[in-house]
């Protein structure tokens, strides 16, 4: 799911940023450049995200852009994220029995083998 949130960069003496969001109070990061402070928002907002999701906590609805309020050296962006869901689901597969034989008999994980053969489809 894709999460879009301003954010506000504060340049900061030195050169380096304090990044804020303005609807989630406490998630803060810095930048020492200005393409460091738009990973560190990046990385700060979805670990956010992420811990709102795993504590069934009420995710903010972002504030408007226009509606955000900068004061001197700072500035508005919308930071983008998108956080895939993880949690393990049950399916049901079928295999030759030789194979399932082989693959237990080598301790192998059909999960596992599952997941990397599925990673490297869909890359």
């Amino acid at each position: 799911m894709d999460y879009v949130y301003p954010a506000i960069f504060h340049t900061n003496e030195d050169k380096s940023f304090t990044i804020s969001f303005p609807d989630l109070s406490g998630c803060l990061s810095e930048g020492k450049s200005l393409a460091n402070a738009m990973y560190m928002a990046e990385q700060a907002l979805t670990q956010w995200i992420e811990y709102l999701i795993d504590s069934k906590q009420n995710i903010p609805t972002p504030s408007n852009l226009d509606n955000v309020k900068t004061k001197h050296n700072e500035f508005v962006n919308l930071v983008r994220i998108e956080i895939k869901e993880n949690r393990a689901i049950k399916r049901t597969v079928s295999l030759p029995k030789w194979m399932d034989d082989k693959a237990s008999d080598m301790g192998l994980s059909l999960s596992r083998v599952l997941q990397e053969a599925v990673v490297k489809k869909i890359n």
